[in-house]
């Protein structure tokens, strides 16, 4: 094995010394998530023995979800590792690449783990660094930043991914000011955690933001974080594309919205866009001849719709399988047509019973009827079974030891 002092960037210090601050038994597991990296995969390997002492016990699982043959690409390169290798070969990728580093997680057996990429932009030889840190500060997450003082994003390819970075980390961070405090980077996807940090159970990731995730659903009380450079990719192409980005919006609503109250904002504010598909139904139906009141019960379904679409991939996505989709449409369409049976005899009691002028009566009848819409909405459509939530936490995959 070639010498840890080789690998280590000098901007680091005596690599020596920040070695033997690393105290036993600080054993790491490395995981990686893969998707169709076969080319990537001998010199990750090669890199990480090279940067990671023999005096620092260490494991890699790779969790791949790749159709290519990079599951057997990593058996055959762990064979010169002197560290054990595992390949956790997902049937179905749930959760993309967030998923994947849940299912490393739970497999994980090391006091730290670290979570890096597999296309070396995230360099090996700090992962020492991550981990000493961590030890050094007693902290519980240690974050790999490319926004501190020696760090860099330079591996990110052309103005319109820096753009999309800066954007990104700068709605999370005004998003979640409190969660996100003291990181710079949450966007990053190169960190180490403690083990005894981690509460996989509790994590819903969707798409490739796992660090996002684990601070807002299971932050450690303690963060601290390291420079680095974000580097080019060693082959291959990146797999962020405009589908990762639509994700990762509805990742951010997810996390958002997972209070009762934040989850009836947006709810109203979906059922505001349903003004629009509504009112255009209606104009159309209106046009070709059809009296008003029909019209108006036909377009009132469009607006039912584009709201049941919306509150389907934006507000409940993570309790669809609590019921089947067409049980779903049925209690919400029914939900949502009683909404406007109800609101008529409710402005006629707080006219005729109270005494309230017909614009107040309106108003508190809206208000009263939206309030129901929404708990009858979560308690009869996206009832939550917990038994269920746990149970269908993990994905089926299989496990080989590689080496």
């Amino acid at each position: 094995m070639s010498s840890f002092e080789s690998t280590v960037p000098d901007e680091l210090g005596d690599p020596a010394v920040r070695a033997a601050e690393v105290p036993e038994p600080g054993a790491v597991t490395i995981v990686v998530p893969t998707f169709n990296e076969a080319a990537n995969i001998g010199e990750l390997l090669h890199q990480i023995t090279e940067s990671v002492p023999a005096r620092l016990p260490c494991e890699v699982v790779f969790v791949d979800d790749s159709t290519d043959n990079t599951p057997e690409v990593i058996r055959e390169a762990a064979q010169d590792c002197p560290f054990p290798v595992t390949v956790l070969h997902r049937a179905e990728p749930v959760g993309g690449l967030g998923g994947a580093v849940v299912e490393g997680l739970k497999a994980a057996t090391s006091d730290w783990i670290v979570v890096m990429d597999g296309d070396l932009q995230h360099p090996p030889s700090l992962v020492p660094e991550l981990v000493a840190t961590g030890e050094r500060s007693s902290a519980g997450l240690v974050v790999a930043s490319r926004y501190i003082k020696g760090g860099s994003r330079e591996g990110l390819a052309g103005g319109y991914r820096i753009a999309v970075s800066r954007g990104a980390t700068w709605l999370t961070k005004t998003l979640f000011p409190r969660k996100l405090h003291g990181i710079s980077d949450p966007m990053s996807g190169f960190f180490a955690i403690r083990r005894s940090a981690v509460t996989a159970d509790i994590l819903q990731p969707l798409g490739y933001k796992i660090l996002l995730e684990l601070a807002v659903r299971s932050r450690p009380r303690e963060v601290t974080e390291v420079p680095f450079v974000f580097q080019d990719r060693f082959a291959g192409e990146s797999k962020s594309t405009a589908q990762e980005g639509f994700r990762f919006l509805r990742h951010l609503v997810g996390l958002r919205t997972a209070s009762p109250v934040a989850r009836m904002v947006v709810f109203g504010l979906i059922g505001a866009t349903g003004f629009v598909p509504n009112l255009l139904g209606l104009y159309a139906l209106t046009v070709i001849g059809m009296h008003y009141l029909p019209a108006e019960i036909l377009a009132n379904q469009l607006g039912v719709a584009w709201n049941f679409l919306l509150i389907e991939h934006l507000l409940f996505r993570e309790r669809r399988k609590h019921r089947h989709w067409w049980d779903r449409v049925g209690r919400f369409a029914l939900i949502a047509n009683a909404d406007l049976v109800l609101r008529i005899p409710l402005i006629a009691l707080f006219v005729s019973h109270f005494g309230m002028g017909a614009l107040p009566a309106t108003a508190l009848a809206l208000v009263t009827t939206f309030v129901l819409r929404f708990v009858g909405t979560e308690a009869l459509v996206y009832l939550p079974r917990r038994s269920n939530e746990l149970a269908g936490g993990s994905s089926s995959h299989t496990a080989r030891r590689a080496a």
